[in-house]
């Protein structure tokens, strides 16, 4: 089939990267979001599709909009069979939808229903849950809703990141695209309407939602720190100065006051709301990440955090 992949971020160009080095269908062009101010410089920078796109030849869409007429003719022209999705991050409109034979197919990390939004990783590390995975569906207006072409469950690992699971869930999800794609090219691929219960959201992960509140259990802040990191990583303050927490395990309740730290050659515990957080990699402001045993080394009167 003729293709034009629609995608932004690293994860969408790994997924691009899946499909052109199989072959079997043609991506005739990518779709992405337009080039972006990065560094201290602010200079414009190409997204990883983009930069993807350019090195492998391909015609590189990038409209400040998706609703610019200008696009759309271009797609007439096109006339492209189906338009894979995977975090392309802009709303596509209804005429565009109805333009390939096979419909635009969106690649979601997650069980759908369950996590519509920009975060379903992050969102079901929050929730505990032990099982995730994969949707591709068909994108229609409403956000996450179309219906189910195909699904694959993944377990998350104890004490997994996002970030890592992210990463297994990409190369799980971009083969599962390329069996979906063949399955709607030869007709055997049908979409199931996804069922009224059972809907969850996963809004993005803001910096002020990554805060620690040291009063809630040490379990829940250990699946804070799971779920914002890498980005946009659980932070708590010290001596008036953000301190990040990058990883983080639960232990036994050591008689800590919420916020108040006891660190050894061994550990370093942080009394919370319910039980301990053992920390075990945290990154001062203005200073590299490191072992949180080597920075307790440095504390010259007892820590609390804020």
């Amino acid at each position: 089939m003729r293709l034009v992949f629609a995608g932004t971020p690293q994860v969408a160009a790994d997924t691009l990267a899946h499909l052109l080095d199989h072959g079997r269908h043609e991506v005739v062009a990518v779709l992405t979001r337009p080039d972006a101010p990065q560094g201290r410089s602010s200079r414009p920078v190409p997204s990883a599709v983009a930069a993807l796109g350019a090195e492998r030849g391909i015609e590189v869409l990038r409209p400040a909009r998706a609703s610019d007429p200008a696009l759309s003719a271009r797609l007439t022209e096109i006339a492209p069979d189906c338009c894979p999705v995977v975090a392309y991050g802009g709303l596509i409109p209804q005429r565009l939808l109805e333009m390939p034979a096979h419909g635009w197919v969106n690649v979601h990390f997650s069980l759908l229903p369950r996590w519509r939004g920009a975060a379903p990783v992050q969102h079901a590390i929050l929730a505990g849950d032990e099982v995730t995975g994969v949707t591709v569906f068909e994108l229609v207006a409403e956000l996450d809703a179309g219906p189910v072409l195909a699904t694959a469950e993944y377990r998350l690992a104890p004490g997994e990141t996002s970030g890592v699971a992210l990463a297994a869930l990409q190369t799980l999800g971009a083969e599962l695209l390329l069996q979906t794609l063949d399955g709607l090219e030869s007709g055997s691929a049908a979409g199931v309407p996804q069922p009224d219960v059972g809907v969850t959201l996963a809004p993005k992960l803001s910096v002020a939602g990554a805060r620690i509140d040291w009063t809630r259990p040490a379990l829940e802040i250990a699946r804070q720190v799971r779920a914002c990191n890498p980005s946009p990583m659980a932070w708590t303050q010290l001596g008036g100065e953000r301190f990040r927490v990058l990883t983080a395990t639960p232990e036994a309740d050591a008689g800590l006051a919420p916020g108040a730290v006891r660190a050894d050659k061994r550990a370093v515990l942080v009394g919370t709301g319910g039980g301990s957080l053992a920390l075990l990699q945290v990154q001062p402001a203005g200073k590299r990440a490191l072992a949180a045993v080597d920075w307790a080394r440095g504390l010259r009167a007892a820590a609390v955090f804020e």
